[in-house]
């Protein structure tokens, strides 16, 4: 019993620390995993028959959504879209999964071509397809695509989209399109104007109002880009795809800080909970309370949540910053636990070291406590890495594992310790 209780009291004392590790890599596994979907997604086109000139839009496609989803991963953003592939009259290449925006890309010759199919209005599209043998008359071709019979025929087929371009094209076309624009409320004052809604729509890259945005793409680099997509030979390193390139100390930082919060949380839940049921055990046994019970779980309610926010935000900031590869390629290569193990150890020996100059613990009970934390740490990490691999849900899986290995690592070096 006395062993599962130190077990207990290591896993509370480094519940922030394990809390923090598991955020650090949680963080750098779900950017690397995005990156990973889109190099995937690209390579695909490998058995596409398609032509360059003609893959390119769809290569587009897959960078604009994938590079956004990464950069909101990199910004903790629950914010998503997706590339749906949709042949519909006038629909969207990429929608917003859990917000409201669509978006249609256009990746022509030169800045006219694309301007002139980012602008195109109903009425343009039903007198370019009349040559090729439409027989059917206006309102019928606005029936057959469920389009409201009232519509001005001048509304862009792209009506409330956002219209991303080539990036080396936008400067023009913003020309292009204001130009047009002036010309046209001139000689249709009453009109729908489709060029000055073109321009108000239009960018070279996928945003939402989160700050979270798709890297800008050229014509030359989407044709470069379907060229490797078509052999296959998509990888990040070459699309500078890679945690080192994308994730900065700011990001790292921001990241530690909420993790930082959900350790002090839980190390406070963690301190406060045994005094808690001895106070309620107390009130049972004497039908009252004990004041300096109340001050004590107070008191303990603050020092754990402190002490669990500088553990977290240390631990988190550490493990991801060697994950993303910030701090060399080769402590990038170095598992995670280890890691870990090496963030407890270092802040539990510096508190220690304290101890022992304030005279309230010995040389030899420094050592003796190092060996053991690094024993049971060890046993904590690994467990956690098994039931987080098990119970897949962020921070939570970890920590449950963690407990264990905490406990089980306490009894059995205590059985070995003591004979």
């Amino acid at each position: 019993m006395e062993a599962f209780k130190e077990g207990y009291e290591f896993f509370e004392k480094n519940s922030g620390n394990f809390a923090g590790h598991a955020a650090g890599v949680h963080y750098i596994d779900a950017v690397e995993s995005e990156i990973k979907k889109l190099v995937n997604n690209l390579n695909e086109f490998k058995s596409s028959g398609a032509l360059i000139d003609t893959l390119k839009g769809d290569a587009a496609e897959f960078w604009h959504g994938g590079t956004f989803n990464i950069k909101a991963v990199i910004n903790s953003s629950k914010n998503r879209v997706q590339v749906d592939r949709s042949h519909d009259f006038g629909s969207p290449d990429i929608t917003g999964v859990n917000f409201d925006a669509k978006f249609g890309l256009k990746y022509y010759k030169d800045a006219t071509s694309t301007a002139k199919q980012q602008s195109k209005s109903i009425i343009d599209c039903y007198n370019d397809y009349k040559p090729k043998g439409i027989k059917d008359e206006f309102p019928i071709y606005l029936e057959k695509r469920s389009i409201d019979k009232e519509i001005d025929p001048n509304t862009t087929v792209y009506f409330e989209q956002h219209r991303i371009v080539p990036s080396d094209q936008l400067e023009e076309i913003n020309a292009i399109l204001e130009s047009k624009g002036r010309e046209y409320s001139i000689n249709s004052p009453k009109g729908f104007n489709k060029y000055e809604d073109t321009l108000n729509f239009l960018s070279d890259r996928v945003k939402d109002n989160k700050g979270n945005e798709s890297i800008p793409l050229s014509k030359q680099e989407a044709h470069d880009l379907a060229q490797l997509a078509k052999e296959g030979s998509v990888n990040p390193e070459d699309l500078h795809l890679t945690t080192e390139e994308l994730i900065k100390y700011t990001n790292i930082l921001r990241q530690a800080y909420k993790a930082g919060l959900t350790a002090a949380t839980i190390s406070m839940a963690l301190r406060v909970a045994p005094e808690i049921l001895n106070a309620i055990a107390y009130l049972i046994k004497n039908g009252e309370i004990e004041e300096g019970q109340l001050k004590k779980i107070g008191f303990l309610a603050i020092t754990g949540a402190g002490e669990g926010f500088v553990r977290g935000t240390v631990s988190a900031a550490i493990t991801a910053s060697c994950k993303a590869g910030l701090c060399g390629s080769a402590m990038k290569s170095i598992d995670p636990s280890v890691v870990g193990a090496v963030t407890v150890l270092v802040m539990n020996s510096m508190k220690n070291s304290y101890q022992v100059t304030t005279g309230n613990m010995s040389r030899s009970e420094m050592v003796n406590e190092l060996i053991k934390e690094m024993f049971v740490t060890t046993c904590a990490l690994s467990m956690g890495s098994v039931s987080q691999s098990l119970i897949e849900i962020p921070v939570l899986g970890y920590l449950i594992g963690s407990f264990v290995g905490s406990v089980a690592g306490s009894v059995i070096y205590s059985s070995i310790y003591n004979p």
